[in-house]
């Protein structure tokens, strides 16, 4: 895409190519950075040790405490990235959650494909040749 800084940056918004729908893709937008608010800024507060520390102690308080709604924690106590996603989850927040758990973004790549890690991981060096 054109540079904001550029000339022709409205006639590139304008062609609606930031509408395009993306079968089986949830956009993050702004209507989904506003519905996932909570749960992004509670995701954020993990890069602290003694927030993850607390997250780990009570999960149920930390969850009220940054006022997610029940979709959020449901996703939150599935440990399910696609259902976080869909609660408006940004994925680089949702990186510092995984981290929790030791999970890497190679983890978090094979559940949003539905592969084993395994399987996502060889899918990536394939598609590096």
């Amino acid at each position: 895409p054109p540079s904001r800084r550029g000339n022709h940056w409205e006639d590139w918004m304008s062609t609606g190519i930031i509408d395009q729908v993306i079968p089986g893709t949830i956009m993050f937008d702004g209507a989904q950075a506003m519905k996932g608010y909570a749960l992004n800024k509670m995701c954020y507060s993990f890069n602290d040790a003694d927030n993850r520390e607390s997250f780990k102690r009570d999960e149920d308080a930390y969850m009220t405490k940054y006022g997610l709604n029940d979709q959020q924690k449901q996703a939150i106590r599935n440990r399910n990235v696609l259902q976080l996603i869909d609660a408006g989850g940004n994925i680089y927040y949702l990186a510092k959650f995984a981290g929790i758990f030791g999970l890497d973004v190679q983890d978090v790549g094979a559940q949003q494909t539905g592969m084993s890690k395994e399987a996502f991981k060889e899918m990536l060096r394939k598609q590096g040749e």
